[in-house]
């Protein structure tokens, strides 16, 4: 494929991704949601029944969506969230969305289950990439995981804490694996009346004990992921962490949560202005950040769609999709008569 390929629409980057995906069972996993789907379509659906009041006449030159994050300064509020396996999209994998989000002035958050080393990836990007963690079954094996990433040079360390170690819902080919994680630990012995769940799997899971511990031990910026109840939001402020990024997993996890949406107003109403907030799930264009950005969020995670841009297009690819939506953004932002971001954040205050 050429540079020259040029796909306008975020739809069409769905449908040609879906028909250059090399792994047959590949779609179905970007696709999947747990359940009925329920989660992922009030996601969607929550955005969808958002309105806009346009401001016309306002002078809105000298506008930008630049933002800082950490002490990284962007280009745009729009970072790539963690998908586990990007070498089943395409070739180049993990490394083409580095290097795609540092050219577009943004940075990639590294899932704990990549398909290329952590060290790989760090190297194609100009921009220090963030690293998604997930807890590896203790403190000891999860300290190692991020030593790695500390050598490495990643800048910001997010914790998902919504779901145990993720695995592929279907037999990865064989050249395809986490290629950073140690050997799974052999399940520990349980009694006969122990449940599968409560004694089995739920104890790799990790505990708010462990975020103190988390807290404690890493001195770089930390973030939690999976939060969308305000008192889990307010006990991760108490712990001293960094940051929160209010997801449901895209609808992956538990089928039925509250849309991400209407949990991120909630959480934004109970810190005030005390904590920065991320948002993921359900970011389909550059009016769904406005919405976002209006309700709360200090920047968004972008999911599927940069998946469907690698999948089509390798690099090049998942750089159309971050220019697509950023060149939304700025047009609603005119549109609204909102320069900056701090503009549409004062949304959020009335």
């Amino acid at each position: 494929m050429t540079a020259s390929f040029d796909l306008p629409s975020l739809k069409r980057f769905e449908a040609e991704a879906q028909a250059h995906i090399r792994h047959p069972q590949a779609w179905d996993y970007l696709q999947d949601c747990a359940g009925l789907g329920r989660t992922h379509q009030a996601n969607l659906q929550a955005f969808a029944e958002q309105r806009l009041v346009p401001r016309p006449l306002v002078n809105v030159g000298g506008g930008h969506t630049r933002c800082e994050l950490f002490g990284q300064c962007f280009e745009h509020p729009i970072l790539l969230a963690p998908i586990a396996y990007q070498m089943l999209f395409h070739a180049h994998g993990e490394q083409a969305s580095a290097a795609a989000a540092s050219a577009q002035g943004s940075t990639l958050v590294v899932s704990s289950l990549a398909s290329q080393t952590l060290e790989q990836i760090a190297a194609a990007s100009d921009t220090p990439p963030w690293f998604q963690i997930y807890w590896q079954g203790s403190r000891e094996r999860t300290s190692r995981l991020i030593d790695r990433a500390l050598a490495a040079g990643y800048h910001t360390f997010m914790i998902t804490v919504d779901a145990p170690v993720k695995q592929a819902h279907f037999e990865l080919p064989p050249e395809i694996y986490a290629v950073n994680l140690e050997v799974p630990a052999a399940p520990a012995a349980k009694h006969p009346h122990q449940s599968e769940v409560f004694d089995g799997w739920m104890r790799q899971a990790p505990t708010w004990e462990d975020m103190a511990w988390l807290r404690d031990t890493l001195n770089k910026p930390l973030l939690i992921k999976g939060i969308l109840h305000r008192d889990d939001a307010l006990h991760a402020q108490k712990l001293g962490f960094d940051g929160l990024v209010v997801s449901n997993h895209g609808g992956r996890v538990l089928d039925g949560c509250i849309d991400s949406l209407s949990a991120l107003r909630d959480i934004r109403s109970a810190l005030k202005d005390e904590l920065p907030i991320l948002f993921d799930s359900g970011i389909r264009s550059g009016q769904d950040i406005y919405h976002a950005l209006a309700s709360g969020a200090d920047a968004v995670l972008l999911g599927r769609p940069y998946i469907y841009g690698l999948a089509a297009n390798g690099a090049l690819g998942v750089a159309q999709v971050i220019r697509l939506l950023r060149d939304e953004l700025e047009m609603t932002m005119a549109l609204m008569g909102k320069r900056t971001l701090d503009d549409i954040h004062e949304l959020s205050k009335n």
